[in-house]
């Protein structure tokens, strides 16, 4: 553990051993971790992080302040666990502690060292012209580009959109809204449009909304709120990442509301992403809504084989890999959740490949990755919800495809489909489809039906947890 800042013991799963020999585990955690994410992401996250214990499951690490800790915890803990399970021995969690050492390159701007919400100052080659917009922006991936960016019938659309405003082409559409579900590509594009946008010259700010509203909560608290104002609308492209996260946020969608509209009327650009549609969104107030809507909304679809084969191929050219074909076609047939699974399944087999210096196998594939296989072997589907859900209140399966209004048949129909919605990662049209060719609209009805039971029908919830299990069993 740390003691005014210094390491004194080290103890591993294995038993105790020297703190050498554990330092040495943890800098080859490092080393595939730089090889996985990069130089620029390394010397600003990784570099700083200490190993201090491996004991009872739980690998202790230490970083030198919060903002850091924050920061890892939420970018690299789970590949951190995952790299040392893999190689070292498993462990359940990791727990990251402040150290109080100072770091050797500070990921944060003195300004604003140790305040946990804080983002790093961008660090840019026109730095004092973009000074204004980046010290509050968030750093950007170098890896997300649109070179590194493939395409498919999926999210060509998206693409063709987010082209067109990062080369500050003239468009008919403001706001870009990219809709997606979890790791199909929408953070990419939005730091690759950051990217080509900086490049042109122009001042971009990005950020989560989360940020956006700590920030603004901030300025409440120390009421600078005239200098949150006009940092915001002095930009030329603003871009707010999972805007969901201010859903149910009055104050803070009343400032992005005026933030928007300013915006808007000096001709500056505004993207937008979110995991639904800014029409399925609940606890959006209706004057932000119809403002999201008002541009082009952009869904980016789940992955089809080809491309999940085209993004493998890609990735293993930008690192300089080669995995046999068979074992990528294998990776692109078995992991279809999400482009972040399937590249994590890459890296594992990379880093195994390295690690051991010996090739990959499908049979090998399928041993390393057995975790991710089961998981997406047992992917929910729309009809398990709908077999279930009839099963437990004893109507026909037919019924869920009937235009049958009884309440009977009409109130476990809109269940299935809030079920559908929550567990798994189809689209509306997709979902309505299943259900007797209904309109989106349909379903986004259903859905908001149950939310608005589920607050006050103590039966319905006990209903809906039950069909949980059933389903997950």
């Amino acid at each position: 553990m740390f003691e005014n800042g210094q390491q004194v013991t080290v103890e591993t799963a294995d038993g105790n051993e020297s703190a050498s020999s554990f330092d040495l585990r943890f800098s080859q955690v490092k080393a595939l971790l730089q090889k996985e994410f990069g130089d620029t992401a390394f010397r600003s996250w990784i570099a700083p992080i200490d190993a201090v214990s491996c004991t009872a499951g739980t690998l202790t690490l230490a970083v030198p302040t919060r903002f850091i800790r924050d920061w890892v915890k939420s970018h690299y803990a789970d590949r951190i666990r995952s790299l040392w399970t893999q190689h070292f021995g498993a462990v359940a969690r990791v727990e990251i502690g402040i150290s109080g050492k100072k770091a050797d390159k500070p990921a944060v701007s003195a300004a604003h060292a140790g305040v946990a919400y804080e983002t790093p100052v961008i660090a840019n080659e026109n730095a004092a012209k973009d000074a204004a917009a980046a010290d509050f922006s968030v750093a950007l991936d170098p890896r997300y580009t649109f070179e590194n960016f493939v395409t498919g019938s999926s999210n060509e659309f998206a693409y063709a959109a987010a082209r067109k405003i990062a080369d500050n082409e003239k468009v008919s559409f403001n706001p870009l809204f990219l809709q997606g579900g979890v790791g199909l590509g929408k953070t990419h594009l939005m730091h690759a449009i950051a990217h080509t946008a900086r490049a042109s010259g122009r001042k971009v700010a990005y950020m989560s909304a989360e940020k956006f509203m700590y920030d603004f909560v901030r300025a409440l608290r120390f009421q600078d709120t005239m200098a949150f104002k006009a940092r915001f609308r002095s930009v030329d492209v603003l871009m707010i990442d999972d805007i969901q996260f201010i859903c149910g946020k009055d104050a803070t969608q009343e400032e992005f509301f005026h933030t928007f509209n300013s915006l808007i009327d000096q001709g500056k650009q505004i993207v937008i992403s979110a995991d639904q549609s800014p029409a399925d969104m609940s606890g959006l107030e209706e004057r932000l809504r119809s403002r999201l809507s008002m541009g082009l909304v952009a869904a980016i679809h789940p992955t089809t084989y080809e491309l999940r084969l085209g993004i493998l191929q890609s990735k293993c050219a930008q690192m300089k890999r080669n995995l046999p074909q068979d074992v990528l076609e294998f990776l692109a047939q078995k992991v279809a959740s999400n482009v972040r699974e399937l590249e994590g399944a890459l890296n594992r087999l990379i880093a195994h490949a390295e690690l051991v210096n010996r090739p990959v196998t499908v049979d090998t594939a399928q041993d390393l990755l057995a975790d991710i296989l089961r998981a997406n072997d047992r992917r929910t589907t729309i009809e398990d919800i709908q077999r279930k859900v009839c099963e437990h209140y004893g109507i026909r399966l037919a019924d869920m495809h009937s235009p049958r209004r009884a309440r009977p048949v009409a109130r476990p129909r809109q269940l299935a489909m809030y079920l559908c919605k929550q567990l798994t990662t189809h689209s509306l049209p997709e979902i309505g489809r299943k259900f007797g060719g209904r309109d989106h609209t349909t379903i986004i009805h259903g859905v908001r039906k149950i939310e608005e039971l589920l607050a006050g029908d103590p039966v319905l919830r006990d209903d809906l947890e039950s069909l949980k299990k059933a389903i997950a069993a």
